[in-house]
C-alpha cells in the first residue's frame, strides 16, 4: 500500500502539528510505502516573500528529520522539486468542472478569513488532486475537515479515466479518528489562529513561561480537582506513560495538589521529551548542506514514480505517443 501526506510550511511548528500530524507519520513510516512532500508550491497561493518560504521549507525538513522520519523509509521531497506535479495539475484542470471547484469549502473559508482570492487559491484541489493522483496513492491520511479533498480527488480522477481508460488510482480517505486534540495554553484548540500555541523547538525557558500560564478553573490547592477537564493534564499524558499519567490523575483527585504543580510536571516533562529532538535539530541545522542531500535524494526517488505515471498519462491524452 502506497501512503502520501504533505504538509505545508506555513510557520513554525507546535505541539499540535506534532501530535496530530507528526508523530503519527513517523510511526506508520514502516507500515508500508510512505511518501511525505513539503507542500512548498502550495504555499505560493498566500505569496510569502522568497526568504521567508525558502525559511520555511527548511524548517519542515528539520522539524521531520528531528523527530524521527528516516528518509531510508520515507520518500521525502520538496513539492517543487517533482516539476511532474505541475504538468498533472494543467492536465487535470482541463476536466476539473467550475462547479465542482465553486463547492468547496477550503476557498470559501480562506477567503472568509481574509487571504486575497486568487487563482492559485481557486484551483488548490486541482493541484492537490495532481499531487495524490502522480504518485497513485492508495491511501490518505486526513483529518475530517480534509475529506473533501479526497472526494474531490477521486470525483477528478474517475473523469479522466472515464475520458482516457483506466490509468489513475483513486485513493481512499484515511480518516484519522484517533487523532489527538492537543490543547493551546487557552485550552482551546492549539492553533496558530488562536495564538495559543506552544512551539515546537522554542527555548525550554519559554515553552516553561507558556505552560505557567495555562488557563485553568479557579480551584484551591486542597481542592480535589478532575484531571479530565484539565488542559495541562491532557497535554501532560500525551508525553508520558500510562502509570505516570495514572499518578497525576491520582493527586489531581486526591486534593492538596495544585495547578502549579501540575504545570510545573508539565514543563519538566515536555523539555525532557523534547531533548533528543532538539539535539538532532541542532545537529542537523548546522549541516544544511546534508538536509539539502536528503531532500534532492528524496525527489529523486518520487520523480521515478511521477515520470512513469506522466508517461501513461501523457500517451492518454495524445501527448505522446503510447509505447
Amino acid at each position: 500500500m502506497r501512503v502520501l501526506s504533505g504538509i505545508q510550511p506555513s510557520g513554525k511548528a507546535h505541539l499540535g502539528n506534532y501530535f496530530a500530524m507528526m508523530r503519527p507519520a513517523v510511526e506508520s513510516q514502516a507500515n508500508g510505502e510512505t511518501f511525505l512532500f513539503i507542500a512548498d508550491l502550495h504555499a505560493l497561493t498566500v505569496t510569502p516573500s522568497p526568504e521567508i518560504l525558502r525559511e520555511r521549507t527548511m524548517d519542515v525538513a528539520l522539524d521531520f528529520l528531528a523527530c524521527g522520519l528516516d528518509p531510508e523509509q520515507t520518500v521525502f521531497f520538496r513539492h517543487s522539486d517533482v516539476t511532474e506535479v505541475v504538468e498533472l495539475s494543467w492536465i487535470l484542470g482541463c476536466l476539473t468542472p467550475m462547479g465542482l471547484l465553486e463547492r468547496c469549502h477550503s476557498y470559501k473559508d480562506k477567503v472568509t478569513n481574509g487571504l486575497k482570492p486568487n487563482h492559485g487559491l481557486f484551483s488548490y484541489p486541482v493541484l492537490m488532486a495532481a499531487d495524490i493522483l502522480l504518485f497513485k496513492a492508495d491511501s490518505i491520511p486526513v483529518g475530517k475537515d480534509q475529506k473533501q479533498h479526497v472526494e474531490v480527488t477521486r470525483d477528478i480522477a474517475q473523469r479522466f479515466n472515464n475520458a482516457y481508460g483506466e490509468v489513475l488510482v483513486l485513493p481512499e480517505a484515511r480518516i484519522r479518528e484517533d487523532v489527538a486534540v492537543v490543547p493551546g495554553t487557552d485550552g482551546r484548540k492549539m492553533s496558530k489562529s488562536y495564538g495559543n500555541t506552544i512551539e515546537l523547538f522554542e527555548s525550554p525557558k519559554s515553552m516553561e513561561k507558556k505552560i505557567m500560564r495555562m488557563v485553568t478553573d479557579s480551584k484551591a490547592l486542597e481542592e480535589p480537582k478532575d484531571p479530565e477537564t484539565c488542559p495541562v493534564f491532557a497535554l501532560y499524558k500525551l508525553l508520558v506513560s500510562q502509570e505516570d499519567t495514572a499518578v497525576m490523575a491520582d493527586k489531581y483527585r486526591s486534593g492538596g495538589y495544585g495547578y502549579g504543580h501540575a504545570k510545573k510536571a508539565l514543563a519538566q516533562a515536555l523539555i525532557e521529551y523534547l531533548e533528543p529532538m532538539r539535539k538532532r535539530r541542532d545537529e542537523l541545522a548546522a549541516n544544511s548542506d546534508e538536509v539539502e542531500r536528503i531532500l534532492r535524494a528524496g525527489a529523486g526517488k518520487a520523480r521515478e514514480v511521477a515520470e512513469a505515471t506522466m508517461r501513461e498519462v501523457r500517451a492518454a491524452v495524445g501527448l505522446q505517443k503510447k509505447s
